[in-house]
């Protein structure tokens, strides 16, 4: 949850940071914890996840809305110690272990993403902003790099940057990487 829903985001902290504090009575139906060591860091991830969300103003918004999420990550690096809390909503069952992996296996994807396409096109530095060039640009990014992930497989030892660079050398390449779709 981000501030740009209204008060959702605000609503779902307070009410989740509140219930998880409570020792009885508390309307968290589910938690986990995971604990990492490596790197010179101790990280600790607490998931807590609530199913009770009848009171939620905003849930009519949100079709097969079921579950309410807070992500605690606690990390420890050279004694230095950083807490960091993030909020989510979720069509799925309030089931806290199963919910902190789809959170972590989700941004693991989009870091993974974010960083092929900042080095394949340099995404960080570009200067596309007026109206909906900055989407139109992404989405032709994204379907470019489809293409060029369908492609190599067809190429040896060609990484993408370099497949990229093959197709705008030759249009025998271009063509086969056009040829795959996206």
């Amino acid at each position: 949850l981000k501030g740009n829903q209204g008060t959702l985001n605000e609503d779902v902290r307070l009410f989740l940071e509140t219930e998880a504090a409570k020792t009885k009575n508390s309307a968290i139906s589910s938690q986990y914890e995971h604990v990492d060591k490596g790197h010179g860091r101790i990280e600790i991830r607490k998931c807590y996840v609530s199913n009770q969300i009848d009171w939620l103003t905003q849930k009519s918004q949100w079709e097969g809305l079921k579950s309410i999420v807070m992500l605690e990550e606690t990390q420890e690096s050279k004694g230095i110690i950083s807490v960091e809390r993030r909020f989510f909503i979720s069509s799925l069952d309030a089931d806290a272990e199963k919910l902190a992996n789809a959170i972590r296996c989700h941004w693991h994807v989009e870091n993974s993403l974010h960083w092929v396409l900042d080095v394949v096109y340099n995404e960080d530095r570009s200067t596309v902003r007026k109206g909906n060039a900055a989407e139109n640009m992404a989405i032709v990014r994204h379907m470019s790099l489809n293409m060029l992930n369908n492609a190599k497989g067809k190429f040896k030892n060609v990484g993408i940057k370099g497949l990229r660079k093959k197709a705008a050398w030759g249009n025998q390449t271009l063509s086969t990487i056009l040829a795959q779709g996206f």
